[in-house]
């Protein structure tokens, strides 16, 4: 079978439960924030290029 040995009817009596309360999930507004972010490379493309051709040759 690949998913080893099981009763199939163990399979069709299994219970799921879908009541969720409220308090149950995440608040996706509790987290928003509001900005911006900048940074600065420091390096050319053709830099970076290079490093990463080093890096897969490791």
């Amino acid at each position: 079978m690949g998913f080893g040995s099981y009763d199939e009817s163990e399979q069709e009596n299994q219970e799921y439960s879908t009541d969720f309360d409220e308090e149950d999930g995440v608040a996706t507004s509790e987290n928003n924030h509001k900005g911006s972010v900048e940074f600065e490379i420091g390096a050319s493309n053709e830099e970076l290029l290079n490093t990463l051709k080093d890096i897969k040759n490791e």
